[in-house]
């Protein structure tokens, strides 16, 4: 009923939104009103040219890098196979098929009917969850389609089961032999001090007896060329090269670090293959050098085993964040919008990412922007919150998914750790899915039969120099000891934790799970008016309205934001309902950025400490980093970009200096946490304030506090009762404690904050007159901001102007601040004047 222009790569959805055929998917309701497009089956065709000669080819291949899922290809009228798995290259032999002139079909099927229709299929035993939970608004059984498994909804997205061309399209044509895939990985001997390097190279062979020839590996800037004979054999070839880098030459090696850790140096790198069959393939690529252990063995005073990363043998406290699908509709997410989001966790001091198992492996792009920036990567397989069928043609399938993307991605220095799925061991061992106990052996078998007879198989067998897991959360070492299905992955002895606790007080720090490595923590906030704005009506703009009941996927989210807000502020009451919405939006932001604050701190204390056997954290990865719409969620970054408060918080609390507040049992705890790579010898200035007065109640200096490199110690402790009777008159609700660390080198840490009591029961606090002039100074603009009280959390917010400041949310302490805002569009000083909304604490009614 409906036919039109689409473009390659792309998928049904952006085509109909291009021809002004439906409006924005996102806006409003319409994921539900636009249900239908997923519902129908969509054809992709084009008749197409190719030169008169094209018979000559011993081979002529038509190959897909990604089709959107199940569809039946035609050529020129001929059926060349089908497809049902998105995250698989397919490649046809065309050679017999293809014309001067050629008609070309993708005959998709609606990915939800198909999922179904497998669904009913499987006669064996259920494989649940049947369907997401009726808030998200999604369809059923995802899990039964190799497709991106959040595109049927999760609970921070939308339910788009797109169909479409989602990644590039081609003919390859030639004789004798064709590279289909080449990579490198890096290896050091210790013994030896030498590094080498695994040259993989796999062929298409056309010929029908083997083909020799010579292969010449260079690498200029080590002055290291080797020449090696090799030999193909017909069909898939491959060729396997060990280039050792001598002694001098390994000791000049400039090794790749993560962010915050050293450079990322690459080397480029020529491989030249001379067959005898005369043809020449060259291969540029760049070389870097770095290796990856993940260290679980005894700790000292502790049961159980450690669970950390060492880089280029050094312990690295793994500091980052979850990425998730940047946009339902993929051809969306360009260069562009990676490197913004890539470069937004860089610069606010992380340098890891996970890439989570519901959504995509993401495009050579992001991995490559990854190796150039320091982000390291955890990459899950794409299985998520759910159990997976192992019948034949599904496992046939997946093995097929998996050797492509393991050779694929492998020789990219940002990834360290293959993770087979995100949270069905701890499905199973919990019992999500209610499964009758004498069931659950089929259910075990199945897990063990996918995750590690099959992907594991694959992963070790073309990779190495990684390690891999079988899930997140697991307990490493232990889960394997138990079968790869431990009794409690979420045992803090062992492996990586995932937690979420919505009811308890998010100040207080001993909720908080004191885990070898925190891979999965958070709270939820709403996103700033501005993003909202693009895609609702005024009608909307009420934190009750149906929209903001529509957009929150996460079953009770928008009461429990509430909850936690109330916990420690006055909630809103303004009479004016829009008002009232744009306050509550700003408490959740900055609830949201506090609570975070607080877990992230505490695991970053935790990491040279045990405590009742428990301790030693290696790693914080909060979720969520990003949005794949305009809606509440966990993420720090909205969907656009914008920094959110949290985003801002993390810039501070992921500092590689930072000294840390903590209080237990009247006491209060400062610890200065460490990632440089040497000690340091600083002053930890504490300064105590009532909110009534700019000007300090006492000031503490201790000079020479020794900070050790990568670590995390404790540098002052008092009493807090001495503390308020030292600075007189001082109550904990009347105060407030700042403080900070500095070097005499320029080295300073950021102003930490702690609070001695919730704000709403702050006594002294009143409303100010905050100010900003700005000026312009070369490409970026400076925002000096003025004070005549304490302000806490002062948000300086620029609508839709898009960019980041220096720091925002922050505690004003002091008459005047300068801030700078790093624009990324140009812009203007009386742009900005006109946009910016200035808002603290007491602006809120």
């Amino acid at each position: 009923s409906v036919s039109l222009r689409a473009e390659v790569p792309g998928c049904v959805h952006t085509a109909l939104l291009r021809r002004g055929l439906i409006q924005d998917p996102y806006y409003r309701f319409n994921d539900v009103m636009y249900r239908w497009i997923s519902l129908d089956n969509w054809t992709y065709s084009r008749t197409f040219k190719t030169p008169s000669d094209v018979r000559k080819w011993q081979k002529v291949n038509l190959v897909f890098e990604g089709v959107d899922t199940v569809a039946q290809i035609l050529l020129n009228n001929v059926t060349l196979g089908r497809t049902d798995n998105m995250f698989n290259r397919y490649s046809f032999d065309i050679t017999s098929v293809i014309q001067e002139v050629n008609f070309v079909e993708v005959r998709f099927s609606s990915a939800v009917s198909y999922a179904a229709e497998q669904s009913r299929c499987h006669k064996a035993h259920s494989i649940p969850p049947a369907c997401p939970p009726p808030v998200q608004k999604g369809e059923c059984h995802v899990n039964l389609i190799r497709k991106e498994q959040c595109s049927f909804s999760w609970d921070w997205g939308p339910s788009f089961p797109t169909q479409g061309i989602w990644k590039d399209v081609r003919i390859e044509a030639y004789n004798h032999y064709h590279l289909i895939y080449f990579s490198i990985t890096p290896f050091f001997v210790k013994s030896t001090q030498q590094w080498y390097l695994e040259v993989e190279s796999i062929f298409d062979v056309v010929s029908s007896k083997p083909i020799a020839g010579l292969v010449t590996v260079n690498i200029p800037k080590l002055q290291t060329q080797q020449v090696f004979s090799a030999k193909l054999q017909p069909g898939e070839g491959s060729i396997v090269l060990l280039v050792n880098i001598n002694k001098v030459r390994s000791a000049a090696v400039e090794a790749w670090w993560p962010n915050g850790h050293g450079k990322q140096v690459g080397y480029n790198m020529t491989t030249t293959f001379m067959m005898e069959a005369g043809c020449q393939i060259e291969k540029f690529s760049k070389v870097y050098f770095r290796t990856v252990e993940l260290v679980q063995e005894p700790i000292p005073g502790s049961p159980g085993l450690s669970f950390y990363f060492r880089i280029n043998g050094r312990p690295i406290f793994i500091k980052g964040s979850n990425w998730i699908p940047a946009d339902s509709f993929q051809d969306r997410v360009t260069y562009d919008t990676l490197r913004l989001l890539l470069k937004s966790a860089a610069d606010a001091n992380m340098n890891a990412l996970r890439v989570w198992g519901g959504g995509v492996y993401e495009q050579d792009e992001f991995y490559e922007i990854c190796d150039e920036i320091g982000i390291m990567i955890w990459q899950d397989f794409m299985f998520a919150c759910a159990l997976y069928p192992t019948n034949q043609n599904y496992l046939e399938s997946v093995r097929a998914e998996v050797s492509h993307q393991v050779r694929r991605l492998k020789s990219h220095p940002s990834i360290i750790l293959w993770s087979g799925n995100n949270e069905n061991e701890a499905a199973i061992a919990s019992n999500w899915f209610s499964i009758p106990y004498p069931d659950i052996g089929v259910y075990i078998k199945d897990y063990v039969t996918l995750y590690v007879k099959n992907i594991r198989e694959i992963v070790l067998r073309e990779d190495k120099s990684r390690p891999f897991v079988a899930s997140s959360p697991t307990n490493g070492l232990e889960s394997v000891k138990e079968g790869w299905l431990s009794r409690d992955p979420y045992d803090t002895h062992y492996g990586d934790t995932h937690f979420y606790d919505y009811s308890s007080d998010c100040w207080n720090w001993t909720v908080y799970p004191k885990a070898r490595f925190a891979s999965e923590y958070g709270f939820q906030s709403w996103p700033s008016f501005s993003t909202l704005q693009k895609i609702s009506s005024p009608e909307d703009w009420s934190y009750t309205s149906n929209f903001s009941l529509h957009r929150q996927h996460h079953e009770g989210g928008n009461i429990q934001m509430l909850q936690e807000v109330g916990g420690h502020f006055k909630l809103p009451q303004s009479p004016d309902p829009v008002k009232q919405f744009k306050d509550m939006i700003y408490l959740t932001q900055v609830m949201q950025a506090q609570c975070i604050k607080t877990e992230t701190e505490f695991y970053r204390f935790s990491q040279s400490e045990i405590i009742n056997g428990e301790g030693h954290t290696m790693g914080a990865l909060y979720w969520q980093l990003n949005d794949i719409w305009q809606a509440p969620s966990w993420a720090s970054l909205e969907y656009g970009g914008k920094w959110k408060l949290l985003h801002y918080f993390a810039q501070n609390f992921f500092a590689p200096l930072l000294p840390v507040a903590y209080e237990d049992k009247g006491m209060l705890h400062i610890y200065g946490v460490s990632d440089l790579h040497e000690d340091h010898k600083l002053t930890l200035r504490v300064v105590v304030h009532a909110w009534s007065s700019l000007e300090p109640v006492c000031t503490l200096a201790k000079e020479s506090v020794t900070v050790k490199a990568q670590s995390a110690v404790p540098i002052y402790e008092e009493s807090i009762s001495d503390l308020l009777e030292r600075c007189r008159n001082c109550t904990r609700k009347s105060c407030v404690i700042t403080f900070c660390l500095v070097g005499e080198d320029g080295l300073r840490s950021p102003t930490n904050h702690y609070f001695l009591s919730s704000l709403k029961d702050a006594v002294g606090l009143e409303k100010t007159q905050l100010s900003a002039s700005v000026s312009q100074q070369d490409d970026i603009y400076i925002f000096v901001l003025q004070t005549n009280a304490i302000a806490p959390f002062v948000t300086l917010d620029v609508g839709s102007i898009k960019g980041r400041f220096s720091d925002n949310g922050f505690l004003m302490t002091e008459k005047k601040k300068m801030v700078v805002f790093y624009p990324w569009e140009p812009t203007s000083v009386e742009e900005l004047e006109s946009s910016l909304i200035l808002t603290s604490l007491l602006d809120v009614v």
